[in-house]
């Protein structure tokens, strides 16, 4: 789960994305709240986000590739069940119940390295992460040139060369916030690697598959992708599944791993976003 410091504002998410957005789709237009905005508005507290001049660079270096990987997968001729593509996080449960960041990065991690078993500790103590969790934003961890970003930086450090990004979210994703997510994830998952997300989930809006309608701050590795919809679906991995209800009241009805909707998921992040 993360902290109140996690929190985002939408005009800042909406400035980051206008720079970097899909090419190929449909232009953002007005649309109607998402489920839970209103609430994530009124809620929020986050300061103003901002991306450092090198992750602006590289985010639409790699938005450019991204497009690619995503043109590919739509004008490839289609298959009978081709089903998922995987990168092949290997899945661990949260060891408390604010450690969902830091399972989360060692899930991500071995999705690239195949590393099974790493210490959550480890990756609690490099994240900051305190009884109110892992941040979205406003974090500085101990890393060179640390960017404010504890999960991009992270993977980043312990991963070098990856290259990972923050993309920050509207409480109301657009059309071209989820297309690009799907590019995203096309992307990360051809070049063996996840996607660290950050969950709002909040009372009246969408949640995750087992995850009560209650306010949930929670990261998730997301690993795959649907190839028969073009990524309409993806595979996702929760570290609450397996957790004990000692530890999650509501942990029982969480899997380990699920599907669920591109554009879902993207809502479910918004207000917060991902790192790809």
């Amino acid at each position: 789960m993360t902290s109140p410091l996690t929190r985002t504002t939408a005009r800042t998410a909406a400035a980051l994305l206008a720079a970097t957005a899909l090419a190929t789709a449909t232009p953002a237009t007005a649309a109607e709240p998402a489920p839970g905005a209103a609430y994530k508005a009124a809620h929020d507290s986050l300061p103003a986000q901002r991306l450092t001049a090198g992750q602006r660079a590289l985010s639409a270096q790699k938005q450019a590739a991204a497009v690619r990987s995503y043109d590919r997968l739509r004008s490839a001729p289609v298959r009978a069940l081709a089903g998922y593509k995987l990168s092949g996080g290997i899945h661990q449960s949260q060891k408390t119940s604010y450690w969902c960041g830091p399972a989360t990065l060692v899930i991500t991690q071995s999705a690239r390295d195949e590393v099974a078993g790493r210490s959550q500790q480890d990756a609690a103590t490099l994240l900051k992460t305190t009884t109110n969790g892992t941040a979205w934003y406003g974090i500085n961890i101990n890393v060179p040139s640390p960017t404010g970003y504890p999960m991009a930086d992270a993977l980043n450090h312990r991963l070098p060369g990856a290259g990972y990004v923050p993309r920050a979210l509207p409480y109301t994703p657009t059309a071209t916030d989820k297309a690009n997510f799907k590019a995203h994830i096309t992307h990360n998952t051809d070049n063996d690697y996840a996607i660290a997300g950050n969950a709002w989930e909040v009372p009246g809006g969408p949640h995750l598959v087992g995850h009560p309608n209650i306010e949930i701050f929670h990261w998730v590795s997301i690993d795959g992708y649907n190839t028969d919809t073009a990524a309409g679906q993806v595979n996702y991995l929760d570290p609450v599944g397996g957790v004990s209800t000692s530890v999650i009241s509501w942990a029982a009805g969480v899997p380990k791993s699920a599907h669920i909707s591109s554009d879902t998921i993207t809502t479910i992040m918004g207000g917060r976003g991902y790192v790809w």
